[in-house]
């Protein structure tokens, strides 16, 4: 070659930094939620700042703004270091950039104003859905084009994996969003009553199955290795486990809705293929954890790959509690209850976050030309301050939720409810402390991130790594 070619970094970096700064966001909202539950009057009697405004806003921002942020940033990285090439378009690349920014932008400003879908995480009103079917479609161009043009004949299972979910994804967001505009700002969508529910919930889990799991799967079979410098435990395995997982997960919605006016048999085939899903999402559990075979003394001094490690002890935990939760008499003691706001949150505060977090420390001294992270102490902090907060927010949720199950279902003799629902409310309210402070914890740990990777950055040379020659 003339002229060395080299990797497109700069969109990486972007969405790499705008992943700490949006994860700050998204739980500095959730934090503020969290202790409106226990002082209501903290939203000032002004509407913007309601919780019932701000919940979407938050949910939004952690998934799409932070969780989007980091699939961006590692798929684009992982994409062009496994098939040795350059991004496909430098032009439609940066368009994903600015082009998904600017759809967080409109949902901080639409949110909070009251302008909503009210389908859960599919709230954004049909201009925006327009928008991001557009970036949608550029980020699927710049991913495949990219191995369409790879100089390796293998396609690496993380690609698999982000695959997968770029293309689902597109799938789930057309397909709900399907709506009938009746001006700019508000549209009603094309199903109704049970049917609604039922396309609403097949995109809802498997937004949770497809952009909060096997994108960040794909994160876990290339980081992983890379921090621990180990080959995959079994490669063989990984295969099973992405077919497995994708054959399945897609089945799993109706889980959503039991007890409800969906079929009984839809309800039933959403419980048997929730169940199913145990095994695929064990076996990548495992295959990443005993990937540190003969390497676990790094743990004791290597807090990224800490961060990768208990990752997985979270998403092993989510993906045995999910299955278990499905069961009808399990789901009859659950439902509606702060036990699913418990599982919710070990999955993405769990999970999401901390995986998340370690590609991130991984990703910004590869990106920005630095030997390491400004502070390895600070990520240590961060790890134990996330973690301690993680275990408070959810073990104060499973306790009020069982305890919420048991007093709305307890009867007297008489067949009158023991307990109003004022009771229970009551009763649940010094678990919302615990899970404030859980919270504020985690936001704590946010913040020292964001320290660290500024002072990381700070007169960094920024890093165009050469393409490796085939």
């Amino acid at each position: 070659m003339d002229k060395q070619e080299t990797y497109n970094y700069k969109v990486v970096r972007q969405f790499t930094v705008m992943t700490v700064i949006w994860g700050v966001v998204g739980i500095l909202v959730g934090v503020i939620i969290a202790a409106q539950l226990l002082w209501p009057q903290l939203n000032f009697d002004i509407p913007w700042l309601t919780y019932s405004r701000l919940r979407p806003l938050h949910t939004n921002a952690v998934i799409f703004a932070f969780g989007g942020s980091a699939l961006f940033a590692t798929s684009y990285y992982v994409v062009q270091r496994t098939c040795q090439v350059r991004l496909f378009s430098d032009t439609l690349s940066a368009f994903t950039f600015w082009g998904w920014n600017l759809v967080i932008v409109l949902a901080a400003v639409t949110l909070p104003l009251g302008i909503t879908t009210s389908k859960e995480y599919a709230e954004l009103e049909w201009p925006i859905d327009i928008l991001i079917t557009l970036v949608w479609v550029s980020y699927a161009v710049v991913f495949f084009g990219t191995i369409v043009k790879r100089r390796v004949s293998h396609i690496y299972v993380a690609n698999w994996f982000y695959g997968a979910f770029i293309l689902t994804v597109a799938v789930l967001h057309v397909i709900n969003s399907a709506a009938l505009p009746v001006s700019a700002t508000k549209s009603y969508s094309v199903y109704a009553g049970t049917i609604d529910a039922m396309v609403q919930w097949w995109y809802g889990h498997n937004a949770v199955g497809f952009f909060l799991t096997a994108g960040f799967l794909g994160m876990m079979y290339y980081f992983i290795p890379k921090q621990a410098e180990r080959p995959i435990y079994s490669y063989r395995l990984s295969v099973v486990h992405f077919w497995a997982l994708i054959s399945t997960y897609m089945w799993a919605g109706p889980h959503h809705l039991h007890y409800t006016a969906l079929p009984d048999w839809a309800q039933s085939v959403g419980m048997i293929f929730s169940l199913i899903l145990l095994a695929p999402s064990w076996g990548g559990m495992i295959n990443g954890v005993m990937t540190l075979s003969g390497a676990w003394h790094k743990l004791r001094t290597d807090p990224i790959l800490r961060f990768l490690i208990v990752s997985l002890s979270f998403y092993g935990m989510s993906t045995f509690e999910g299955p278990m939760m499905s069961i009808k008499t399990v789901n009859a003691l659950s439902h509606y209850t702060d036990w699913t706001i418990g599982h919710v949150h070990s999955g993405a505060l769990g999970w999401v976050g901390l995986i998340s977090m370690g590609a991130m420390y991984f990703l910004i001294p590869k990106v920005f030309g630095r030997d390491g992270m400004y502070s390895t102490k600070l990520i240590e902090v961060h790890f134990w301050t996330a973690t301690i907060g993680i275990v408070l927010y959810i073990a104060a949720m499973w306790i009020a939720g069982v305890m919420q199950g048991l007093m709305w279902r307890a009867v007297n003799d008489d067949g009158t409810l023991t307990y109003s629902f004022v009771e229970s409310l009551k009763a649940t309210y010094p678990y919302y402390a615990v899970r404030l402070l859980g919270g504020v914890l985690y936001l704590f740990g946010m913040l020292v991130m964001t320290y660290n990777m500024f002072k990381t950055i700070s007169g960094a040379k920024p890093a165009e790594a050469a393409v490796q020659a085939a």
